[in-house]
């Protein structure tokens, strides 16, 4: 009785480490990708757009360019923490802009955005241009 209550646990544990361990794998292989060109979807108190932003990762770092009609063109700075994603560039006229939000894989991005320090705020999603 003795052997098999071990035996038991010892399959057990193997299998525990071994689900740990896949799920491990399958995380470090679903890096998130965000580089290439972005359609977002903004809606504000001050109205709506659909702005294209083009952005590269380099580590945690992220540059890139946003464009719209409302806003017009700009560089963008910013960064990339796990799923958390952070841009600003400085818009003619207005100001800083800041975008913050969820990289919820490397087809959505989610957050919301403030213009010129709360001049106008609202939310945008995004999805990789195909």
């Amino acid at each position: 009785m003795r052997v098999a209550s071990v035996r038991n646990l010892i399959v057990a544990l193997v299998a525990a480490v071994s689900v740990f361990a896949g799920s491990s794998i399958v995380r470090a292989q679903a890096k998130l990708d965000i580089n290439g060109t972005w359609i977002f979807n903004v809606e504000t108190d001050a109205g709506t757009g659909t702005p294209t932003v083009t952005l590269k990762v380099d580590g945690e770092k992220v540059t890139g360019h946003y464009s719209s009609m409302t806003l017009g063109e700009a560089d963008l700075t910013g960064t990339l923490k796990g799923s958390a994603l952070e841009f600003t560039f400085v818009a003619a006229d207005i100001g800083p802009v800041i975008y913050s939000g969820t990289v919820e894989s490397s087809n959505a991005i989610k957050g919301t955005l403030d213009i010129a320090g709360g001049a106008a705020t609202g939310t945008f999603t995004a999805k990789h241009k195909e």
